[in-house]
């Protein structure tokens, strides 16, 4: 399982990383382009599309790392009966949310079928818009990905605060930093 885990991560980094370097790329030609007094027609409609596939895939991938935004410390004071049975309630909620985004994103496509973008009417709009159901698919994947050791962490040692940890990490790596420049 860690080896799909694994692939699956690197799978989503690599496409978050394409849409970035997109999405930079497409930022950077096109503020050029309207400096030179050429603006391109399509930008503003590619840049709101690009940006929305970055935030469905990048979500995808903060799922797949724990990342989103979570209470470890009140479902950690919970006895470890009743954090498993709270957290196996909030994933479902997750799952059913993101089951009917795909659901209905898959729908909306339907109804998209033969609609082109404005600025660009040889691309498809189904094609645009393909990242809600998209994302949604991938997102419950990472969840189902994850859901294994989110519930192992609820039964056991409760949950970690990424966000204390990173800060207590850097903040180690500042202490050695430091410790190491007054020993030269």
């Amino acid at each position: 399982m860690s080896k799909i885990r694994a692939g699956f991560e690197r799978l989503l980094e690599a496409v978050v990383l394409v849409l970035m370097v997109s999405l930079t790329a497409l930022v950077i030609a096109g503020a050029a382009f309207r400096y030179f007094g050429n603006a391109l027609s399509w930008y503003d409609e590619m840049a709101s599309i690009g940006l929305v596939w970055l935030t469905y895939y990048g979500a995808a991938l903060a799922a797949l790392r724990g990342a989103h935004i979570g209470v470890p410390g009140l479902v950690n004071a919970m006895p470890p009966r009743a954090r498993f049975f709270v957290t196996l309630f909030s994933e479902g909620l997750v799952f059913l949310f993101f089951i009917l985004l795909a659901y209905y994103g898959f729908e909306v496509l339907a109804i998209l079928q033969g609609e082109h973008m404005v600025s660009l009417p040889s691309v498809p709009t189904q094609l645009t818009q393909s990242a809600i159901p998209g994302g949604a698919v991938m997102f419950i994947i990472a969840e189902a990905l994850r859901l294994p050791e989110v519930l192992r962490d609820a039964r056991t040692t409760g949950f970690v605060d990424l966000e204390i940890k990173e800060a207590l990490e850097l903040g180690e790596e500042g202490s050695h930093a430091k410790t190491a420049g007054g020993l030269q």
